[in-house]
């Protein structure tokens, strides 16, 4: 097992790592941007290197930096968490050519499932079932014109290298085409200097769900069962679940063994997702696949007892897992409170707190690195908090959710609180009628004034 852990990364993520690292009796060294300097995981933290400025290329994105701050702490091993390099294939050849263990997969893993393209061909040999559309990337406009006339409208377009939506546009019908696909190949290239564009069919009503794996370097594979991530605003996941409200036993079966496919095509090793897109028909399609720990791993941690961070460092470790498929025997629900004000457009909103206090009580967890007195950086993603809640049943894991979002305290900065708390009393919402698109009709209620 290793000795001393690093942990490239910063915030919530950070501190996790450091959590279970502590369990298994291994050394952490937590690395900060000099705007983090007084973080919870800097702090927790065995041992703590500053690592450059408050920018993420001077500091979280600066390899030699964190080769330097591995180093000379003599750490054996680096966990990326999830986002920065996490999912950056030099990285991870860097960490090997050094003699260090990356907590994750192979470099070649992360090429294969990081280029869509290449994924979605890797799929198709696997028998896993993909959208149809293009080949490969579109060569020009009239190429894209006809794959949409044969396929039908609407179509979706996305960039190879995309993310987070970026390069993404859906088009209804053919007058729009040009100037969308114009429009997706420049922000696609801004965005990863990389425009190559390819084609979908655009599916209707969808629910974005997707099935946790992990994979050990003995060729063992499993699945730890489904995530509903439905609940999105632009491209950006808010609310996970599991199980899925939408889910059925058979259609858990065979979306796990597809999911068991995707990674056994690449020989995968290390805990990982398989994302799925499932039309109203339950009809699903391979999305992507993320090469890291999920930012939602808990929901699953929650409804399986399983510790996916422990897990993940016992495969990068060479010890091999027991290849059991794993069942959701409980319900738990993720609401992800951001630094955002909810009724202005969920404008970022970064800042000291003031005034915290974190709920608590039976089936809550909370994943946080704030505290009173904590000032939110304004260089980073704004997520400042995951609040967990589990119980036997979908409906009392909601009405525990709203529970607990009621004591959960922010002050001085603005929280999207509000938001999850007005979505938990959804109607639709609470029967698990909603799909990708829900929030484009959910209706905020205006922020009460206060006399």
């Amino acid at each position: 097992m290793f000795k001393k852990i690093l942990i490239a990364n910063r915030g919530e993520i950070a501190l996790r790592v450091i959590r279970t690292c502590k369990e298994m009796g291994i050394k952490t060294v937590a690395v900060y941007s000099t705007a983090d300097k007084e973080s919870l995981h800097v702090k927790f933290a065995d041992e703590a290197v500053c690592i450059g400025k408050p920018q993420s290329t001077e500091s979280y994105l600066n390899i030699p930096h964190l080769m330097a701050a591995a180093e000379i702490t003599n750490a054996d091993a680096i966990h990326p968490g999830y986002g920065f390099l996490a999912e950056n294939a030099r990285f991870a050849e860097i960490c090997g050519e050094h003699g260090i263990k990356f907590i994750g997969p192979t470099p070649d893993m992360i090429r294969q499932m990081g280029d869509k393209m290449t994924a979605k061909e890797t799929m198709i040999r696997a028998g896993v079932p993909v959208i149809p559309g293009s080949d490969g990337l579109l060569e020009n406009l009239d190429e894209a014109r006809e794959i949409a006339r044969e396929m039908g409208y609407p179509i979706i377009l996305k960039a190879t290298a995309g993310g987070g939506g970026k390069g993404m546009r859906v088009v209804w019908e053919e007058r729009a085409l040009e100037h969308n696909y114009n429009t997706a190949r420049a922000e696609a290239r801004a965005a990863f200097n990389n425009d190559g564009i390819y084609m979908e069919k655009f599916v209707e009503e969808p629910r974005h769900i997707e099935i946790q794996i992990a994979g050990d370097q003995f060729g063992k594979v499993c699945h730890l069962s489904e995530r509903d991530c439905s609940i999105q605003r632009r491209h950006q996941k808010l609310v996970e679940e599991s199980p899925s409200p939408f889910m059925t036993t058979a259609l858990r079966k065979k979306m796990g063994e597809a999911a068991i496919k995707a990674a056994s095509a690449i020989n995968y090793e290390s805990v990982g997702t398989i994302e799925f897109l499932v039309d109203k028909h339950r009809n699903f399609y391979f999305m992507e696949m993320n090469t890291r720990i999920q930012v939602e791993h808990g929901v699953t941690e929650e409804v399986i007892n399983f510790d996916l961070v422990k897990e993940q460092i016992k495969i990068a470790a060479g010890i091999p897992i027991t290849g059991k498929n794993y069942l959701p025997e409980m319900h738990a629900i993720e609401c992800r409170i951001n630094a955002e004000d909810p009724f202005n457009d969920f404008r970022p909103s970064p800042g000291r707190i003031n005034v915290l206090h974190i709920p608590g009580g039976h089936g809550v967890r909370v994943d946080s690195h704030i505290y009173a007195g904590y000032a939110i950086p304004p260089y980073y993603d704004s997520m400042v908090a995951k609040i967990i809640t589990v119980a036997q049943t979908r409906e009392e894991a909601i009405d525990t959710m709203d529970r607990a979002l009621s004591e959960f305290v922010i002050e001085g900065i603005k929280t999207t609180i509000p938001f999850h708390q007005q979505l938990m009393r959804n109607e639709d919402f609470r029967k698990g009628n909603f799909t990708t698109k829900f929030t484009e009709t959910f209706k905020l209620e205006p922020e009460p004034q206060i006399p």
